[in-house]
């Protein structure tokens, strides 16, 4: 379609990228460390890095990588870890030497891991003590080779790494026993690379970068091959968008999305590095009142979430009280950021939740709001700069301005193939370089694109369409929910009829309230027609709420 956004684009933000400006993700991160040397970068219980140290303890890491362990430009290496120091030191080493990167999720059952460590053909893994039982269940079924274990304190210094590894240990009980007879401690390895000769690899915008591996919302979990153009494009499309906004040297980002999921990735480690940003690392930001508390010891300018994770704040007891005296950008992405807690958002902290929209499969950006509004507006936003998108029916052929279809995408942040499956590839990708997202997509006179749905969600009623979506905005804003997730259940009159899950927030909501609270809102085929009380609903480790499990 035409690019009619591009008219809407705030001062400042170019109609195009030039990813040729950076050579791979490597040759961006040297750029950062020199330019920002003194500044901080990563900050994690209380120990901060500045760039020039992770500059020197990145090289470390690829030291080690390329002399103990032998690993050769290409080679996978796996991460699996939570958000911790460790986190960039092995990313930016990894990557240093040559090496493609495996993010694992590191709540992965022994089967998930296995899949994906055999999927990727990963020879080596860096990972936290506390996962370790799950990788010695299976390291004999995978082609894993040489391992390292990080405890949580380990970045720590001396007394302090003690009492937090301690503490881990032997009083919260977190490591359960494990049997990993050839593995080397962290620190261990870092000391020895320090000893250890760094060979500068060259690497190509052609050279995989990471095997990012997709939710598998449609079967089996693929591995996205991104390589060093996608990151480099997806920073700089996202680094333009942002840049007239932030000022370099001078940002602070709270990380709590994990560093391992692809939106926290790129958003926060990539571009906010770029930028010479501060990432304040939070490792487990379930424990929502140590979140708070942690926000009370920054002057933070952005954070970025899901929808779960910003109502999960605003549902917390003194967040309300944190200073947001120098916050600048809210940026939610990962599922649809729900209307009232939008709303709560822009009350509480003064700034609006803005809504952006991406794939694993695109680096992952593709839309964002512009940092200009004033409030939440219910779009996902503007295409990124370079980016194409077009809007197809079943036939593959454009649809009108204005009518739903499925949402295609172009740009240099799209995927080159899922790894070893063109089959898989083909069913998404074209000759042509689209990207079939499988979502449900219209848009407005001026670019603005809406989600209407997944393809796969989308509840049949007597024939009519019904996104699950737009269900669970309107019961979200009854007061008495915390949470909801809305499917299609079998129906003898109507085929499908639509079901709410919900977890209340007020402990004296009936069936009957909530489903007369949407009667007004709703017209008769989208109403729920039953509603089954629930004390949690199943999420990624992301926070974003899983409908196929409630299926």
């Amino acid at each position: 379609m035409e690019k009619i956004w591009l008219k809407h684009y705030p001062p400042g933000v170019p109609h195009e990228i030039d990813p040729g400006q950076f050579a791979s993700i490597v040759h961006l991160f040297e750029t950062a460390v020199g330019r920002y040397a003194d500044r901080p970068s990563f900050t994690n219980l209380g120990v901060t890095l500045s760039f020039a140290e992770l500059d020197r303890r990145t090289r470390d890491a690829a030291a080690f990588f390329q002399n103990e362990w032998k690993l050769k430009k290409g080679d996978r290496i796996a991460i699996m870890m939570p958000n911790l120091l460790q986190y960039p030191i092995a990313l930016f080493g990894a990557l240093r030497a040559g090496l493609t990167v495996v993010n694992v999720n590191p709540l992965y059952t022994p089967r998930e891991l296995e899949h994906q460590l055999k999927d990727s053909g990963a020879t080596a893994i860096v990972m936290l003590a506390n996962f370790a039982h799950t990788l010695a269940e299976v390291i004999d079924n995978t082609p894993v080779k040489h391992v390292a274990i990080t405890e949580i304190g380990d970045a720590c210094p001396g007394l302090k790494r003690f009492i937090v590894n301690a503490v881990v240990k032997y009083v919260k009980k977190m490591v359960p026993p494990y049997q990993l007879p050839s593995a080397i401690g962290y620190n261990a390895m870092m000391k020895k690379g320090a000893n250890l000769p760094f060979t500068p690899v060259t690497l190509g915008h052609d050279d995989m970068a990471f095997l990012q591996y997709t939710g598998g919302t449609t079967g089996v979990s693929k591995g996205a091959v991104l390589t060093h153009k996608n990151m480099v494009a997806n920073v700089l499309q996202a680094g333009s968008w942002l840049g007239p906004f932030l000022e370099p040297g001078k940002e602070i980002i709270i990380t709590a999305l994990p560093l391992y999921h692809i939106f926290s990735l790129t958003a926060n480690c990539m571009t906010f590095m770029h930028f010479g940003g501060l990432n304040v690392l939070i490792t487990n930001p379930r424990d929502m009142t140590g979140f708070v508390k942690e926000l009370n010891n920054w002057k933070f300018t952005a954070l970025t979430g899901v929808n779960t994770l910003f109502n999960g704040l605003l549902n917390t007891p003194g967040f309300s009280e944190v200073s947001f005296a120098d916050f600048k950008l809210a940026l939610g992405g990962g599922m649809a950021v729900q209307p009232a807690v939008a709303e709560r958002w822009q009350k509480v902290t003064g700034k609006p939740l803005l809504e952006a929209y991406g794939l694993t499969e695109t680096s992952p950006a593709v839309t964002i709001n512009p940092l200009s509004l004033k409030s939440y507006n219910g779009t996902i936003g503007l295409p990124v700069p370079s980016t194409e998108i077009s809007i197809r029916n079943d036939d593959n052929e454009e649809v009108p301005l204005g009518e739903s279809g499925e949402l295609c995408v172009r740009g240099p942040q799209v995927m080159h193939s899922y790894y070893n499956r063109p089959d898989e590839t083909a069913k998404v990708l074209d000759a042509d370089g689209w990207l079939h997202t499988g979502d449900i997509a219209v848009s407005d006179e001026n670019g603005y694109m809406k989600i209407v749905d997944r393809k796969k969600d989308m509840i049949l009623v007597s024939g009519f369409n019904v996104y699950p979506n737009e269900v669970e905005a309107v019961a979200s804003a009854h007061p008495g929910v915390l949470e909801v997730a809305a499917i299609g259940v079998p129906s003898e009159q109507t085929g499908e009829a639509v079901k709410l899950f919900v977890v209340k927030k007020d402990n004296g909501l009936t069936e009957q309230q909530l489903i007369d609270f949407c009667h007004d809102k709703l017209t008769g085929y989208k109403r729920p027609k039953m509603v089954e009380f629930r004390d949690s609903l199943p999420k990624t480790n992301v926070g974003k709420i899983l409908r196929r499990e409630l299926r």
